[in-house]
């Protein structure tokens, strides 16, 4: 059994004391009527004579943050969903049984407050406490208020803790709501159906990424926890005649971990009927911009020493030609010994063992990592996903593009190929490349193609996940999860 610390040890105490004076130590229901922001809000223009005028009665609740007494008076700071306020108590106001419940409470005591808005002598807003109520009984003290919690690990594996003592903490989670939720309102106002779609499945498709696997003991069969959100899935609904289908949610990706990459994480994907990658760039345009605005406030931010204004004209950076003009090599007209020659001179970790194509795409990301962006990115080889429709004007290259913010791919979208004869060739194609030692190669979906041969109208696919949301707020994606997956102690 673990050893309680002195301070445990007084806690409890003041629990079994409560229980005495028939208190319950973990309180019940209490209705509230306000909270620090409303507050804060509703009275910050009014002065001290007004308010002492008006009387505004309110009810909070909230954790003790700081307290500090003198004699029959003493002031506290609560903290609600919002922020802190400033509590006013004194014995005359609340009485003398209240009085020393208040006296006994230790800091991160979850404490409700009947009262009246006020201004200090000093002129700080607060309430004015007429009546004290304990809610909850804290038995383990908060970390200490200046420092907070340093060590990162603990950070995000106590994240209640973080969230807690750190109000930017906090307030990150507030942003990656309006961030979900202003994509979520924009499709829907667009006229997107928002569906579910499968976590397991038989056949991990519709990106080229390690999927996790496991056994479904009910049907006996092998099935993998997917790695696109919905992708197949959502086309197949196009062949069944809607025309316009979003998804968000959870997917999961068996490879490594960094500042940009997670294994499980959120995505963004939507399908659009009867258009194309040029009308995917112009909606995921205007995407960008408003979710940057609802999360940030301004068009501008910084991150990863990047100065980024999304209200800029966006680049349009073309695959084969911003290669040639940075490494003067022609992905058409070139062999891997002089790709891994080139490479050799960055920074950049690549396996020279990987198929030509793969180097090729090990070749643009050590040129992305110098643009800033915003911009879209086109003209990809076919090789290097088999979804897309090819361009008309190039049957080399796929109607692809890519955000590329800050360094970064930022978002995918594609002109999808609904010829199912030429993404049966094409299959076949990444088979060979798989044989050949192609980790990330496209597994061959059969029945996907077999939808297809019914008959799916042209259309624009586009995904983005957390990733971008992650770059707004310029902090590593595992910081931008409530709770992270850690290591079992």
């Amino acid at each position: 059994m673990r050893t309680l610390t002195d301070q445990e040890e007084v806690r409890r105490e003041k629990m079994e004391v409560l229980r005495k004076k028939g208190i319950n130590p973990f309180g019940s229901k209490f209705d509230i009527t306000s909270d620090s922001k409303k507050i804060k809000e509703e009275y910050e223009n009014f002065s001290k004579e007004e308010l002492d005028d008006v009387k505004p009665e309110v009810i909070v609740a909230g954790r003790i943050m700081s307290k500090r007494r003198s004699g029959k008076a003493g002031f506290m700071h609560i903290q609600d969903k919002y922020g802190q306020i400033q509590i006013y108590i004194s014995i005359n106001s609340v009485g003398d049984e209240d009085y020393e419940l208040y006296k006994a409470a230790d800091l991160g005591d979850i404490i409700g407050i009947n009262g009246y808005v006020c201004r200090t002598n000093t002129g700080e807003l607060s309430i004015h406490a007429t009546k004290y109520t304990h809610l909850v009984k804290a038995l383990r003290p908060l970390p200490e208020k200046f420092h907070g919690i340093a060590d990162p690990e603990i950070k995000l594996r106590k994240r209640y803790l973080d969230i807690i003592m750190d109000e930017e903490v906090k307030e990150l989670f507030y942003k990656k709501q309006k961030f979900w939720s202003t994509i979520r309102n924009l499709l829907i106002e667009e006229g997107f159906l928002e569906v579910e779609t499968p976590v397991l499945e038989i056949t991990s498709g519709g990106a080229a990424a390690t999927p996790f696997k496991t056994h479904h003991n009910a049907l006996d069969v092998d099935v993998y926890l997917r790695i696109a959100m919905g992708e197949l899935w959502q086309k197949k609904l196009l062949v069944a005649g809607y025309e316009k289908t979003f998804e968000i949610g959870r997917q999961f990706r068996n490879e490594g971990m960094s500042p940009e990459h997670l294994q499980d994480y959120t995505q963004m994907e939507f399908y659009w009927a009867f258009a194309d990658f040029k009308d995917g760039m112009n909606l995921v345009q205007d995407m960008y911009r408003k979710v940057t605005k609802a999360v940030l406030g301004s068009s501008k931010f910084t991150s990863k020493c990047y100065e980024v204004d999304m209200d800029n004209e966006w680049e349009i950076y073309d695959f084969e030609t911003i290669i040639k003009e940075k490494t003067n090599i022609d992905i058409y007209n070139s062999n891997k010994e002089e790709i891994i020659k080139y490479l050799e001179t960055t920074n950049q970790q690549f396996d020279s063992k990987v198929p030509y194509w793969r180097l090729v795409d090990v070749l643009w990301k050590t040129i992305r990592r110098k643009l800033s962006g915003p911009g879209f990115l086109i003209g990809q080889p076919v090789e290097l996903n088999p979804l897309p429709k090819r361009l008309e004007t190039d049957p080399r290259k796929v109607a692809q593009f890519q955000v590329i913010i800050a360094g970064s791919e930022m978002g995918n979208g594609y002109s999808e190929l609904n010829d199912p004869l030429d993404l049966e060739e094409r299959f076949l194609e990444q088979r060979t490349m798989a044989e050949s030692g192609d980790e990330e190669a496209h597994v061959h979906d059969k029945e996907f193609v077999e939808a297809l041969e019914y008959g799916m109208p042209p259309a624009v696919g586009f995904g983005v996940s957390e990733r971008f949301f992650a770059v707004l707020v310029d902090r590593p994606i595992r910081e931008c999860v409530i709770f992270p997956l850690m290591k079992s102690k």
